[in-house]
C-alpha cells in the first residue's frame, strides 16, 4: 500500500504539500525537455533522411535521363546505319544492272555493225532478216527500260555526255563541234549510262 507522505512516484514527501508540488513540477519539466529532445532528434533524423531521398531521387532521374539520351543516340545510329545499308545496296544493286545493260548496249552495237555491213547481195537472206529482226528486239527492250540514244553529231562537244576521242582540223564547223559519233552514248532515266566517244572539231575560229 502507497504511503500516504509519498507522492505518485513513490517519492517520500513527508506529508508537505509544497514539497510534492515542486516535486509534481520538477517531474513535469523533466519529462517535457525529454520529449521535445525526443521530437528535436526525430525531426532532425527526418531531415536527414528527405535529404538523404531527395539526393537519391535527384541521382535516379538523372541515371534516367542519361540513359534516355544514350537509348535515343543508340536508336539514331541505328536508323543511320540502316539508311546507309540500304543506299549501299541501292547503289551495289544499281551498279550491277548499269554494267549488265552496259554489256547489253555493246552487243547491240555489234548486231548494229553486222547489220550494217552486210554484203549486197545477201541482204535479202532470210539470216539476215533474222538478224536484223533481233537486233530491232534488242532495241525495243533497252528502250522499254528508259534507255535514250543521247546522239551529239553536229552539237557543241559536252564533256559531261561524251569523250572526245580524235579531234579534226576543219573550218566547215565551228570549233567544238562534234563532227562524228564513233560509238554511241546512251542515258537511263535522265543520268548518263554510257558516254558517247565522238571526234570533234578543231579551228582557229
Amino acid at each position: 500500500m502507497k504511503d500516504e507522505h509519498e507522492d505518485a512516484d513513490g517519492v517520500p514527501t513527508n506529508g508537505n504539500p509544497e514539497q510534492a508540488k515542486a516535486s509534481a513540477a520538477k517531474r513535469g519539466g523533466t519529462r517535457a525537455e525529454e520529449r521535445i529532445a525526443e521530437l528535436d532528434t526525430a525531426g532532425a533524423s527526418l531531415s536527414a533522411r528527405i535529404d538523404e531521398l531527395t539526393e537519391q531521387l535527384e541521382a535516379a532521374e538523372q541515371r534516367a535521363e542519361e540513359a534516355e539520351a544514350g537509348w535515343q543516340r543508340a536508336r539514331a545510329d541505328y536508323a543511320n546505319l540502316k539508311r546507309r545499308t540500304e543506299e549501299q545496296q541501292a547503289e551495289a544493286a544499281g551498279l550491277a544492272g548499269d554494267r549488265l545493260l552496259i554489256r547489253v548496249l555493246d552487243l547491240a552495237d555489234d548486231f548494229d555493225l553486222a547489220v550494217e555491213h552486210v554484203p549486197a547481195d545477201a541482204k535479202d537472206s532470210p539470216w539476215v532478216g533474222g538478224i536484223t529482226a533481233i537486233d530491232r528486239k534488242l532495241r525495243a527492250l533497252l528502250e522499254a527500260e528508259g534507255i535514250e540514244d543521247m546522239g551529239g553529231e553536229g552539237e557543241p562537244f559536252d564533256p559531261q555526255t561524251q569523250q572526245a576521242i580524235s579531234y579534226e582540223d576543219t573550218a566547215d564547223v565551228p570549233d567544238g563541234t562534234v563532227i562524228k559519233v564513233l560509238q554511241r552514248g546512251f542515258t537511263i532515266r535522265g543520268r548518263v549510262l554510257r558516254p558517247a566517244l565522238v571526234a570533234v572539231a578543231r579551228n582557229d575560229g
